[in-house]
């Protein structure tokens, strides 16, 4: 038995269920032939790689979905190995390059360059090139974007990239400007109900709309998540009820832990409990722009009106600096730390003011 999520992915661009004059033009981007390099982005579960493998899949047939685990070794400068997981089919080759950490400049043209060196063997009807998918490039260091922006302009007569990123701000404009960008944008809240009424109605099931409205606020936006909640529910009771208990992911329940230790305690001691929490997140692969969105909100829904504005700001000025710079943690334990002085500045005045009135 598979997932909801992957049972009901959809194959063909034909057949999205949202976005669909996008998924048009995808479409006549194919039959036109002229296939440049492509750079989708959007938030996490807007289906930025469901429509990606739909479009290997009109560019190549079914061959494409014949995929096949591996692992790719590299050797840097100081002899140090790396090796990267990698997906591949006879006709594209997907990769993560940001695994590498600061050497995923040798990733990635090394990667360019072994794909780039062979052509297809059979071009008929297919595409004369290769596709090379790399994931997360926002997160590649601006060294592996300069050296991805030269090798793409050398190779492509054999091969073509199609990059996925969650958001375009963390890529250099020297890249932006050689990809035809294209935005995937979370569907709607309406959009998220007619799937998972959709999906419960092939298996079988009755939803209550009500209760799909509730996973669809829930989900912010990301259908993926939306169908595990929805299986989940059905999997913890069926029949559904229309107010059920939805159950939210171990990691979101506990950053939300963290953000309620954060307001209740501000010492050195709690910040040290604070930063081996955010270890643990970041161990688990929880995204950081998602540990300070969920921080964010937690903190702005229990703390005073009064501080609210500080904390967003400190939370933007924080966040900017974690794009800029290279250790995480040493931003996100500044940031709590930040939100631990506003707290205490704050306590403090309040107990004043009282003392002063009494």
């Amino acid at each position: 038995m598979s997932l909801w999520v992957d049972k009901y992915r959809p194959v063909s661009l034909s057949k999205v269920d949202y976005h669909k004059t996008q998924a048009e033009h995808l479409r006549n981007l194919v039959q036109q032939g002229d296939f440049p390099h492509l750079l989708f982005y959007g938030p996490c579960g807007a289906g930025k790689k469901t429509r990606i493998m739909m479009l290997l899949r009109e560019l190549y047939g079914t061959g494409v979905e014949k995929l096949r685990m591996g692992h790719l070794n590299f050797q840097t400068s100081n002899n140090k190995k790396l090796e990267i997981m990698s997906v591949s089919s006879n006709y594209h080759i997907e990769i993560n390059a940001s695994d590498a950490g600061i050497y995923d400049k040798i990733v990635v043209m090394e990667l360019i360059k072994n794909a780039a060196q062979t052509h297809q063997l059979d071009v008929n009807g297919q595409g004369e090139f290769k596709i090379i998918l790399l994931n997360e490039v926002d997160k590649l260091t601006k060294d592996a974007q300069q050296a991805l922006r030269r090798t793409m302009e050398k190779y492509i007569a054999t091969c073509r990239l199609i990059l996925c990123a969650n958001s375009i701000s963390q890529v250099i404009p020297a890249i932006r400007s050689r990809c035809l960008s294209i935005r995937v944008p979370s569907p709607t809240n309406e959009e998220i109900i007619s799937i998972l009424m959709n999906i419960c109605k092939k298996e079988g099931l009755s939803l209550p709309t009500e209760l799909a409205r509730r996973i669809a606020e829930k989900c912010d936006g990301n259908l993926r998540r939306a169908i595990l909640m929805c299986e989940t529910c059905k999997i913890n009771q069926y029949p559904f009820d229309k107010n059920q208990n939805i159950v939210e992911p171990d990691w979101q329940k506990f950053i939300y832990e963290t953000a309620s230790i954060i307001l209740k305690e501000q010492s050195p001691q709690n910040l040290l409990n604070i930063r081996s929490r955010l270890y643990e997140l970041l161990c688990h692969g929880i995204p950081t722009e998602i540990i300070f969105k969920h921080l964010l909100k937690h903190l702005l829904k229990n703390c005073n009106l009064s501080v609210k504005k500080e904390i967003i700001q400190v939370a933007a000025e924080f966040e900017h600096r974690l794009h800029r710079g290279s250790k995480i943690i040493f931003h996100l334990e500044a940031f709590v730390a930040k939100l631990m002085l506003i707290e205490t500045n704050f306590i403090t005045s309040y107990m004043c003011d009282i003392l002063e009135f009494s």
